[in-house]
């Protein structure tokens, strides 16, 4: 074997190594981040988790879903199949069954999902979706966590309004499937707090471990122009949000 020929090799030898190596150290990270993933969501190969689905709250049908509402119902579906799990879909008015056996993904405010508000009155009991003021002249509800007020701001206020929306992991326990709640005070809002939650899981658990309870808010901007696209962080509201408030003063 002549000398070039034998270079030529032996760059294919190396190059076939190298390729091997990468796809192997690609292989790796593909599989600590999906564990990761599975370890936060609470949702193991094989897994159960339960999407539960709210009704539209404006809507006459107590079976009618708003359209962004699916579309979160849709995202979180696909996580769990990402992570090997089963995904059963259930009404609110439906569910009776108690927690920690699955993951729980819980869409919608408390007007519209009973099962939303039996998890704020049972572990996030300083939240509460308040009637609007009257001057307001809208019907959507103010998000109220503690003593701090959360209030949809109308077109006229704000230019494509802005809503809020509550991003909560509630009831871990040793062994259990967390709950993750999500209350807005839109079908928009709730949409894109499904998505956020699915991109910056791994910056929750980082600020809260991936085993710890959290009550955040976001904020949705000129969501009639950019849907549910555009959402920003507003506050960590754990403290509050877990905190029963005091009763009022006879």
């Amino acid at each position: 074997m002549t000398d070039g020929v034998l270079n030529v090799v032996l760059g294919l030898v190396a190059s076939a190594i190298s390729a091997g190596l990468g796809w192997l150290a690609q292989s790796l990270r593909r599989r600590r981040r999906l564990e990761r993933e599975r370890s936060f969501f609470g949702l193991p190969a094989d897994g159960e988790a339960l999407l539960v689905v709210n009704r539209q709250a404006s809507a006459t049908d107590a079976k009618s879903v708003a359209r962004d509402d699916v579309y979160a119902l849709m995202e979180l579906s696909a996580l769990v199949r990402e992570c090997g799990a089963r995904a059963t879909l259930t009404g609110h008015d439906e569910v009776r069954q108690g927690l920690g056996d699955k993951t729980e993904f819980c869409v919608g405010g408390p007007v519209g999902n009973r099962r939303t508000a039996a998890h704020l009155e049972s572990w996030l009991p300083g939240v509460a979706f308040v009637d609007p003021p009257a001057e307001a002249g809208h019907p959507v509800h103010t998000l109220l966590v503690g003593t701090r007020e959360f209030r949809f701001l109308t077109s006229r206020e704000e230019p494509g309004q802005r809503a809020h929306v509550l991003l909560a992991r509630v009831h871990l326990r040793e062994g259990s499937r967390p709950v993750f709640l999500i209350a807005g005070q839109t079908a928009v809002s709730n949409h894109a707090a499904a998505r956020y939650l699915l991109a910056h899981h791994r910056e929750l658990a980082r600020a809260h471990g991936r085993d710890g309870a959290f009550a955040v808010v976001l904020r949705v901007v000129n969501a009639r122009a950019y849907g549910p696209d555009v959402v920003e962080f507003e506050a960590d509201v754990t403290q509050a949000a877990v905190s029963r408030p005091e009763p009022a003063a006879v």
